[in-house]
């Protein structure tokens, strides 16, 4: 099986391939991100995107079905710029190791790097006119859950610094 990133639903794979990954890959590259990102993270809108991304847990929600597309995240118009340069910082930081000491587990560098430079470009060539806010108002006012979409403070785990999502501590589900 194995989870894709894409760049968004209706964009021709010629402008950028997609990201595709083993569940094991998908697992390292999102502990990456979430260590990167939580300690980058700032502002609501920030920490929103991170807890979006730390929905993303294979460990409950299931192994190879936690692919999306750039175009799902939680994009809004009015603060595009700010957000594609921060989700950069997240990537640039998690290429450069940002906390990987605090993993149980030594990442294969090159995978990951590789990895994480893939995303880069699926970033970089996401526009602003791919954006649809209808994900974003969805995933905040979702009720499906019983839990709050996005944990109420945005709370971090104790034992590993990272945002919670509403299914708590990605690195705490997968065994870490």
């Amino acid at each position: 099986m194995g989870n894709t990133i894409t760049l968004c639903d209706n964009c021709d794979e010629k402008i950028v391939e997609s990201l595709s990954m083993s569940n094991g890959a998908t697992n390292v590259l999102l502990d990456a991100l979430a260590l990167s990102g939580s300690d980058l993270a700032v502002t609501t809108r920030e920490k929103e995107f991170i807890v979006w991304l730390n929905q993303r847990d294979q460990s409950v929600v299931g192994i190879g079905t936690v692919g999306f597309s750039i175009s799902e995240m939680p994009w809004t118009k009015r603060d595009f710029i700010e957000l594609k340069r921060f989700l950069l910082s997240v990537i640039d930081g998690a290429i450069n190791k940002c906390r990987w000491e605090d993993l149980n587990y030594t990442p294969n560098e090159d995978m990951v790097v590789r990895n994480l430079n893939h995303l880069c470009l699926l970033i970089t060539n996401f526009h602003e006119e791919f954006v649809d806010e209808s994900y974003y108002t969805y995933w905040v006012t979702d009720e499906s859950d019983e839990e709050p979409t996005i944990p109420i403070g945005f709370p971090k785990c104790s034992n590993h610094k990272v945002l919670l999502s509403c299914h708590g501590c990605l690195l705490c589900n997968n065994g870490m």
